[in-house]
């Protein structure tokens, strides 16, 4: 479901007639005095340029280079809002990566190590003296210096003390971010919709998040304690790092407000009066950054989940073939373990959550009995029941679960495969495409602190993505289950449960949110209630019946009440005195409990590590299914009091040092390294770098710009015609095409694969596709090959359930994701891995770990072919209007437009689209030259 953040208010002034009905309700003489007197945050606050201080010991040699779009300010006043709405005009540094960011997808190709920094902006620490854009010190202290450059506007903060050195991080991040970080602190406590205005529209993004962290202002205490007591000198120092930082957060608060210089959405939403000033930002307190964080780990680093609906899949096959070969269907499409599938780590067995040869404790649900547990009331207290909530709710899961099944990239090459001897990285996370940005740049230079990247707006106190003075670090979306599914017995009434034999109620969380009209044309004033019953076991998510016993599934994740733990890891990757090497990374990871893939590279070496609180499960306990609730089954050590149990070793996490490149593409990480989303087999997007990356180790000499291209060129590639339609065309030409419309579509797919199977434009600016024909055909192709191709052999429910747990398609113009369409992050999860197995099945090709049985026409290459061309033969009458229908950002027919890339807005400012390419959202090219 779609980001719209806020959207009632917004309108507003997006629609002609109310922009200009706001006009005249506002003073005009203000907005002119706005845009013309010093009330921007620049003039306000901050002094004349002036040298910068001197760069902390930086051993890149100018070879570190980095890129966030669209741009590193995320804040406007009112009077920039208006004049973007009305006339396009964007704010100083609101889109300055953007041009240089869309222009890699035609500018690759011929890229040198020279041109890098056309495409990227120079990382390198410090800010040359004749590039100071202004320099502040926040709030008139003396400890800190926030210096910004010309070209990006990211601060420079540099402090003499710690806490100065937070204050300035805090600072400079409600300076760039504040309207978002007050959007997504109010995310995390799942109270949006009052926030921004009572739109409906935004209930489904709160409903999302605080369904899976439900929690009380007391259990966001808890953890900010928690994590301060149990890690010694560190906690203590990260809760001091956390204080000083929110103070900087409401220092620039008061000054903004005194200066009428805060964002102008806090206008559009009610909360200030552009002429009085009357109203109030609320300050911000150490548990919002809690909240903020169970947003960010919800999204991005919580693996798992889905019992659920596996247990309903499996049912669905073994009601269709029966228990015993119905169960081996099941498993061929879940792939496990698939022995094609590319690797991380190309080495060694790291077995987790694997099948256990006798299931313990496994409580499958009687058919039909599944109910999800309802979270959204009404006022009067009943449970919402009408369509247009259910499927709000439903689509919010959905994002969620597409959020979580995993983004982002790293191409790491070791340097005895590089030109200079040195390691290359070419890495970042796809987080989604924002105005403005969930992420923020930055560079933090104080005592115990030397780096500079990204973080997530509302927890930049440290460089979370990035790199340090002699080494460079990244994650990408691990996957692997951290979360179980128990079933918890009903006694007395639905509300209490079996807990260890004992009749015990659950704990009933509530949360209410109430809105009132700004105008007598907003929605009419209102409210709703939210509702989570949590057991000691995690929160309720669905209601069954198991061998006729009433039970309720609930969520346990090792995570759950412990997302503020993750600090101490980031603290360490920031400390140079911490980390000196790729053991140092591989420990301080080894401290974040979100799931990640962790990549590291300095001047001599290169590592990984994967990242996590991996419970270990109970002997027989089948990670796959729900399981019964009961001492038997819980996590090995689990105390339900403070929700921390035994976890896997570091050493049986998949990791390595100096192998000869990495990659990831949210690819099954090592061998018997069982991972939670659906897909991990032969044909994945990872294979679209794992092939480029091999060829160029093979060759040797590998620089900087030729792994960029590599990451380039992978992220332009279709993965459906790259490594399943040659396939495809080899049944169809099985025998001699005789159709002439069918003859005509295999001629363009031929000549677009033989051309590198790309979705590029003609020309830079172009907005139209190369070899546009062939690609059309193929979007229109394959959803209806897939259906056609296993609905049949697997029958209408089955493959209905199957697809609740692997959707067939994500090609960029489908509205997917957790923004849906335009979302840029494509071919995440898709049937390519069944068809591609089923396909050699049928040719008759060795196919390890294929399917149980084959498919398509039947499993024969006669009916295949005939299935391919009847459903080839349709695509290929399908109109553009037909394939591309249109939306609120495009017509009907307009291929690059369906494609295109929009940053979504979570404010007032919009930017233009940019060309399709699928890559990270925030990215570093780095290659050290020397190591202290």
């Amino acid at each position: 479901m779609p980001w719209r953040i806020p959207r009632i208010t917004l309108d507003r002034v997006r629609t002609p007639g109310r922009f200009t009905e706001f006009l005249k309700g506002a003073s005009v003489c203000i907005l002119i005095a706005g845009l013309l007197s010093p009330l921007s945050q620049a003039a306000a606050v901050e002094t004349a340029p002036a040298d910068a201080a001197a760069a902390a010991n930086d051993y890149c040699g100018g070879q570190c280079s980095d890129i966030l779009p669209p741009g590193q300010n995320g804040n406007a006043t009112l009077a920039q809002i208006l004049l973007n709405q009305a006339f396009g005009t964007q704010p100083e540094n609101a889109d300055n990566q953007l041009g240089p960011y869309a222009n890699l997808a035609t500018g690759y190709s011929s890229l040198t190590n020279d041109k890098i920094n056309t495409f990227f902006n120079d990382a390198s620490f410090g800010v040359p003296s004749d590039q100071v854009a202004s320099t502040l010190k926040p709030a008139g202290r003396t400890d800190v210096t926030i210096v910004r450059d010309k070209k990006t506007g990211v601060p420079h903060i540099t402090g003499t003390t710690r806490y100065g050195t937070e204050f300035g991080a805090g600072y400079a991040a409600a300076q760039d971010r504040l309207w978002l970080m007050d959007v997504f602190r109010h995310v995390g406590r799942g109270q949006l919709t009052p926030f921004a205005g009572g739109d409906p529209s935004n209930q489904g993004l709160e409903q999302q998040f605080w369904r899976s962290a439900p929690y009380t202002e007391a259990d966001l205490q808890a953890q900010i304690d928690n994590a301060a007591a149990t890690n010694g000198e560190r906690g203590k120092l990260a809760l001091a790092d956390a204080n000083a930082y929110i103070d900087g957060v409401n220092a620039y608060i008061a000054a903004s407000d005194s200066g009428r210089y805060f964002p102008g959405e806090y206008v559009l939403t009610g909360h200030k009066d552009s002429v009085t000033n009357a109203g109030t930002i609320e300050k911000f307190k150490l548990t919002d950054l809690v909240a903020l964080a169970s947003v960010i780990g919800a999204l991005f680093g919580s693996g798992g989940g889905g019992e659920v609906n596996n247990a309903i899949s499996l049912l669905a096959a073994q009601e269709k073939y029966g228990v015993a070969e119905g169960t081996k269907v099941w498993e061929s499409f879940r792939e496990r373990n698939d022995p094609e599938a590319v690797l991380t780590v190309h080495d060694g067995s790291f077995p987790y959550a694997t099948k256990p040869d006798a299931p313990q404790g496994t409580a499958l649900p009687d058919a039909g009995s599944v109910t999800e547990e309802p979270l959204v009331y009404d006022r009067t207290g009943s449970a919402a029941t009408s369509t247009a909530t259910r499927t709000s709710a439903t689509a919010a899961a959905n994002a969620l679960t597409s959020a979580k099944r995993g983004m982002s990239n790293a191409l790491v090459v070791s340097g005895k495969h590089t030109a200079s001897g040195n390691p290359i990285a070419v890495f970042g996370p796809q987080t989604g495409y924002f105005a403005p940005q969930l992420l923020l740049l930055q560079e933090i230079q104080g005592p115990g602190i030397s780096a500079r990247g990204a973080s997530f707006a509302g927890l930049s106190m440290y460089v979370e993505l990035g790199r340090g003075q002699d080494y460079s670090w990244s994650a990408t979306t691990s996957g692997q289950d951290i979360i179980d599914t128990y079933a918890v017995e009903l006694c007395q009434d639905d509300h209490h449960y079996l807990y260890r034999g004992t009749c015990t109620a659950m704990d009933k969380v509530e949360k209410t949110n109430a809105w009132k009209p700004t105008t007598a044309d907003d929605t009419p004033a209102g409210s709703y209630r939210m509702q989570v019953w949590r057991t000691k076991y995690g929160p309720v998510t669905h209601r069954a019946t198991v061998g006729g016993k009433k039970v309720a599934y609930t969520t346990l994740r090792s995570s759950y009440l412990h997302e503020a733990d993750s600090i101490i890891g980031f603290q360490m990757l920031n400390d140079p005195d911490y980390v000196k090497g790729p053991e140092d990374f591989q420990k301080a990871t080894q401290h974040i409990n979100y799931t990640f893939n962790w990549f590291y590279a300095d001047s001599r070496h290169t590592a990984y590590y994967n990242s996590g609180d991996n419970p270990v499960r109970a002997s027989g306990v089948d990670a796959e299914f729900p399981v019964w609730a009961g001492a038997s089954y819980e996590w090995r050590g689990w105390d339900p009091a403070t929700n921390t149990a035994d976890y896997t070793p570091p050493s049986a996490h998949p990791n390595s040092i100096d192998q000869d490149y990495y990659i990831s593409w949210n690819n099954k990480q090592a061998k018997d390294y069982t991972t939670a989303p659906w897909g991990n087999g032969s044909v994945h997007r990872g294979n679209l770098l794992d092939d480029r990356v091999r060829k160029l180790v093979a060759a040797g000499g590998v620089t900087r710009a030729q792994l960029v291209k590599a990451m380039a060129g992978a992220g332009l590639a279709d993965l459906r015609a790259e490594d399943v339609l040659p396939k495809l065309l080899r049944v169809v030409n099985s025998s001699t095409v005789t159709d002439s419309t069918v003859a005509a579509a295999v001629s363009k797919l031929q000549t677009w694969v033989t051309a590198g199977a790309q979705r590029t434009e003609t020309s830079a600016g172009s907005k139209t596709y190369a070899n546009a024909e062939a690609i059309r055909v193929l979007d229109a192709w394959w959803p209806l090959l897939v259906k056609a191709g296993f609905e049949p052999g697997l029958g209408s429910d089955l493959y209905a359930a199957m697809n609740d747990n692997l959707p067939i398609d994500e090609s960029p113009s489908a509205a997917h994701g957790p923004t849906g369409s335009h979302a840029g992050s494509s071919f995440q999860y898709g049937w390519w891995s069944y068809v591609d197995k089923d396909i050699r099945a049928v040719l008759g090709e060795s196919v390890q770990g294929g399917l149980a049985r084959k498919y398509c026409g039947g499993g024969t290459l006669s009916g295949c072919r005939d299935v391919l061309i009847s459903t080839l033969k349709e695509a290929a009458g399908k109109t553009a209007a037909q394939v591309y229908p249109g939306d609120a950002n495009c017509s009907a027919g307009d291929q690059w437009c369906a494609d295109s890339i929009i940053q979504r807005p979570l404010g007032g400012i919009n930017h233009g689209k940019i060309s399709w390419q699928n890559r990270p959202t925030f990215q570093q090219v780095v290659e050290f030259t020397s190591h202290r």
